[in-house]
């Protein structure tokens, strides 16, 4: 006993080391290019070509100067206000008709429902390139195409397959007594799903908002297509035209200035769904 006992504590203490070592692995291969993304935006053209790891003479100077182009000569303030307005709303709608479809098909079947949920999980395996063409002539022909609400619903309609499919199988989990008991309180089916059903989903909500973001808070190919107005540009537009549009002169202190822009509110908001996501996982394991 004392023997597989002691067999068990190096298993498992092997098992914690090569957990941490790949963790720690994993953290560098994550951090370090945004550190050093950082580090060159406190750059001039010269001394980042002059070395990855060449230190700034002036880093406060250059930091103003770099940040100071990306935002105004560049235009990036701009195309980040434009990116925070298309991808909030389509966030928010996408949540909202995600959450009462997959609401609705999980806890009241009827005929079709099946086909119906099937036919919303086959958008998730349709290659986006392919719909490009046809999206451009029907956002043509309604007049929405190259304006930010055309893309907005383009975005919409790209995200909603997902968010039926992730969120299915939390309101399916969810105990029907609960739903019963709030009904029998004299609940609407309306208020049943706002007020009980809706913040019990609350984990696999968080977490399909944080895909959904970073999903649509990155998309290049529908905006490039869609969206070719300069003034409506996204950040992923605009990033890529500042890139192009100097040709050999680039200014690429401001450049890495820029992808800092466009990276920090991303990290904003998944610290503040992830602090989320663990209180809620936290509250539903104490109830």
């Amino acid at each position: 006993m004392p023997q597989e006992k002691g067999k068990r504590d190096r298993g498992e203490l092997g098992i914690l080391i090569s957990s941490h070592i790949v963790l720690i692995a994993w953290s560098l291969i994550v951090v370090l290019p945004l550190l050093w993304t950082v580090f060159s935006s406190a750059k001039t053209t010269g001394e980042i070509f002059s070395g990855p790891f060449t230190m700034p003479h002036d880093i406060i100077g250059t930091l103003k100067d770099n940040f100071s182009s990306a935002w105004n000569d560049s235009h990036l303030g701009r195309y980040l206000l434009n990116t925070v307005i298309v991808v909030g709303i389509a966030l928010a709608l996408v949540m909202a008709l995600g959450s009462m479809c997959a609401y609705t098909l999980a806890r009241f079947p009827f005929p079709g429902s099946r086909a119906i949920y099937y036919l919303i999980l086959a958008g998730n395996t349709f290659p986006i390139f392919l719909a490009i063409v046809p999206l451009f002539f029907v956002l043509k022909n309604v007049g929405l195409l190259n304006s930010l609400p055309g893309l907005i619903l383009t975005y919409v309609a790209f995200a909603f397959p997902f968010t039926v499919f992730f969120l299915y199988p939390f309101f399916r989990a969810l105990p029907a007594e609960i739903g019963e008991a709030a009904e029998l309180d004299g609940a609407g089916d309306w208020r049943t799903f706002v007020q009980v059903m809706l913040p019990m989903a609350r984990p696999g909500i968080a977490a399909v908002a944080i895909f959904n973001f970073l999903g649509l808070w990155n998309q290049f190919l529908l905006p490039v297509a869609l969206n070719t107005n300069e003034k409506n540009y996204v950040l992923s537009q605009g990033m890529a035209n500042f890139a192009s549009s100097a040709g050999y002169e680039v200014n690429f202190g401001a450049l890495f200035a820029g992808v800092v822009i466009t990276v920090i509110p991303v990290l904003i908001v998944y610290i503040i769904f992830q602090r989320q996501l663990q209180g809620s996982l936290s509250a539903g394991t104490i109830k």
